[in-house]
This record gives structure tokens, C-alpha cells and sequence, in this order.
């Protein structure tokens, strides 16, 4: 009976410390996701300053149509 107790505390124990390093993890992966997500926000900010420039670029350009005159 003694035995089965020890064991059952064993795995307890070994259950606390694989939740308090999931925990840990689980952190990490949220600071992560965190900065991931600035990061992707900056990237898209960039490509539509982009877009926009580039399509600033296109209206200057004069069309086949006008160069035919």
C-alpha cells in the first residue's frame, strides 16, 4: 500500500513539473506570437506604402494610347 502511494506521489511530482514547464513554454510561445504578429503588421504596413507608391508611379507614366498621338 505504502509502495502504490510513493508511486502515485511520484507521478504527482512528475505531473506538477511537466505542467510548470508547459506553463513556461506556453509563455514563451504567447511572447512570441506577440512579437510575430508586430512584426507581420509592420511588414504589411510597408507592402501597402508600397503599393501605394508604386501605383503613384504607374498614374504618372503615360499610357500607350497617349504616346500613339
Amino acid at each position: 500500500m505504502i509502495s502504490e502511494f510513493q508511486q502515485l506521489a511520484k507521478k504527482v511530482d512528475q505531473l506538477a513539473t511537466l505542467t510548470q514547464t508547459m506553463r513556461g513554454e506556453n509563455t514563451d510561445l504567447r511572447h512570441k506570437i506577440a512579437e510575430l504578429t508586430a512584426t507581420n503588421a509592420a511588414l504589411s504596413s510597408r507592402i501597402q506604402e508600397a503599393h501605394e507608391r508604386v501605383t503613384a508611379l504607374l498614374e504618372k507614366l503615360p499610357s500607350a494610347e497617349q504616346e500613339s498621338e
